[in-house]
């Protein structure tokens, strides 16, 4: 069977046809194909929206009242201005 490439020459891809859905394979048979074995099986075990494992225990989400001032003073810093508070907290608390 002839496939057509998905992308043109400039790298947009192309509409999707009938034929290319019925092409198309679960990704319990393409991902181990594609990957190594273990890893298709860690990605087809884990729930939509599950987070694999994490390097370090994840932090406490909590809401926090903030003058509007001093948030907007981390956020001029760019991204990261969330973990900058934390530091920040972590400093004046001595931990």
């Amino acid at each position: 069977m002839n496939k057509k490439p998905l992308t043109n020459e400039a790298g947009d891809v192309r509409e999707l046809t009938a034929a290319d859905f019925r092409q198309g394979r679960p990704a319990a048979q393409a991902l181990p194909q594609l990957l190594s074995p273990e890893l298709a099986d860690t990605l087809l075990k884990r729930k939509p929206g599950q987070r694999g494992p994490q390097k370090a225990p994840p932090k406490a989400q909590v809401t926090l009242r903030l003058d509007p001032d001093l948030v907007e003073h981390f956020k001029a810093g760019g991204s990261g201005w969330q973990t900058r508070i934390n530091d920040t907290l972590r400093k004046a608390t001595g931990l």
